[in-house]
């Protein structure tokens, strides 16, 4: 599965961890879907069937934060946040190799609407705060 296509799985993930994928949220899975050069048929596929959560560990850094990026923001689209939202995004979080504190501090900065963009820039140095530090083989 590439990358993107990936990344819209985890989202489909995401929205449905309340059972109910959200007008918003559908549209914001579209739109990431779309941006990248998937077609809409592709994208109602990983809707109607997102598969086993994709694995995460392994991306390059910029990759790791877009990842996050977007579940934070997808978490808020809707103008509704659940604790199983929050959960979800902190274990994600984890996997891609940041402190789940992590989520509480973006969201401060990152707006529900796509088109309201806050400095990728300073919301990767936040981020980057919260990198857990690897371990030395």
């Amino acid at each position: 599965m590439s990358y993107i296509k990936s990344q819209l799985s985890l989202l489909v993930h995401l929205s449905k961890v309340d059972k109910h994928i959200a007008e918003p949220e559908a549209k914001m899975i579209h739109y990431i879907g779309e941006r990248n050069g998937i077609s809409y048929e592709e994208i109602e596929a990983i809707i109607d069937n997102p598969g086993d959560m994709p694995s995460i560990s392994n991306l390059d850094p910029e990759m790791k934060f877009d990842y996050l990026y977007n579940i934070v923001q997808l978490m808020k689209i809707d103008g509704k946040v659940f604790q199983s939202e929050i959960d979800f995004c902190e274990k994600v979080a984890l996997r891609l190799g940041y402190k789940p504190g992590v989520i509480a501090d973006l969201s401060a900065y990152i707006y529900s609407d796509p088109n309201i963009n806050t400095n990728k820039d300073y919301l990767r140095s936040i981020a980057d705060g919260h990198l857990i530090p690897r371990k030395k083989k």
